[in-house]
């Protein structure tokens, strides 16, 4: 059996520094906002080159806390890629505002910035580009337009922790930065967690009132906030695979690049191009047989998946609504898309496995 990502394999070699990082933990009993979260935020900061790291419950959550920081009220619009997972839009509508979804980039299946200032309105307060599968957007030419048009710039970092683009991290271009910890992540936790990115003290004190139910003094509550809170177990495992990161995103690299020299001549393969670092928290492919190929690849007891089948337009929550946008180009990539595993401890013989499978299907 090959999993798309191995997670008891990577436990086993921490498992010695995880395990008495969660029992000092326990043994501490500061379990809310205690040692562990201070530190891993801090440590985080330092990492991504953040002005502010501010932890809390979940992807999801950074990305709802970070959109009422910012000031978005109901009506306002805010400019997404409909080709993500639906907490990118779930997190807009928890706001009140609305989500304008814009086509992607072929290549790369970001957002594509040659399509945002049409999407443009006098309702429109923030673009969230989302760097998907590790893949880093075309962050330049997006800020030059939220500049242009004053819009804040929120990026949606839950799949490129340690991705890079120009030589600056994901997460430190726009105003605020979003990320999760989710356990198949590049940098997961042993459950739900997520951290914010923030430019200014004022975003970050905003978000620390909003994540701890709107109380920057106990029992004193100014807003109506939330209980988003990362707890110090799960900071503590992270401070562990922290310092591995770099270590994690260059195994996926090194299997991704292995697939690529094998699978290139008979599938679209990922696009990497010099402007940025892709961390592969996906391998995806783009084929005109991806049936075919994951039925073959299970017969083998290869797992595979498809993210995402239906991109978020076309979802029934928000068919109605969007009934005349037509983007062809997320709906061509939904229908073509496969991912294969990766992860950084994925045996070279596991991918030659794959490659070979893939090879059968589509060459004989």
């Amino acid at each position: 059996m090959i999993p798309m990502v191995d997670l008891k394999t990577q436990y086993h070699n921490l498992k010695s520094e995880i395990d008495r990082a969660v029992l000092d933990a326990i043994e501490s009993c500061q379990f809310i906002l205690g040692p562990n979260v201070s530190a891993f935020e801090q440590e985080t900061a330092a990492y991504l080159g953040a002005k502010h790291a501010i932890s809390c419950a979940s992807g999801t959550d950074a990305l709802q806390l970070a959109i009422l920081a910012a000031g978005i009220k109901p009506g306002d619009e805010i400019i997404t890629s409909p080709f993500t997972f639906i907490a990118t839009a779930e997190a807009i509508c928890y706001a009140g505002a609305t989500p304008v979804f814009v086509d992607i980039d072929p290549k790369t299946f970001n957002i594509n910035p040659a399509f945002i200032e049409a999407a443009i309105t006098p309702r429109t307060k923030a673009i969230i580009p989302v760097h998907i599968f590790g893949q880093p957007a075309d962050m330049t030419p997006i800020k030059a337009i939220c500049d242009k048009h004053q819009l804040l710039l929120i990026e949606d970092c839950a799949q490129s922790f340690g991705a890079a683009i120009n030589g600056t991290m994901t997460g430190t271009i726009g105003q605020l930065g979003c990320f999760s910890f989710f356990p198949s992540k590049n940098l997961g936790c042993y459950g739900d967690g997520g951290l914010i990115t923030c430019a200014t003290d004022e975003l970050a004190e905003q978000i620390k009132v909003l994540r701890n139910h709107g109380s920057s003094v106990r029992y004193h509550h100014s807003v109506i906030g939330y209980n988003s809170r990362l707890d110090d177990i799960q900071a503590a495992i992270l401070r562990v695979k922290l310092q591995r990161i770099d270590e994690f995103n260059s195994g996926r690299r090194r299997v991704a690049h292995l697939y690529s020299e094998l699978l290139s001549d008979i599938v679209t393969v990922p696009h990497e191009d010099n402007k940025g670092i892709h961390v592969y928290h996906q391998y995806t492919v783009l084929t005109d047989h991806r049936d075919a190929i994951m039925a073959k690849l299970s017969e083998k007891q290869i797992s595979s998946a498809v993210y995402y089948p239906i991109p978020l337009h076309k979802q029934d929550v928000f068919a109605e609504d969007f009934t005349d946008i037509n983007l062809p180009i997320a709906e061509e990539v939904s229908r073509r898309c496969m991912s294969l595993p990766v992860y950084p401890e994925m045996p070279e013989e596991s991918v030659r496995l794959i490659a070979q499978t893939i090879r059968e299907v589509l060459v004989g």
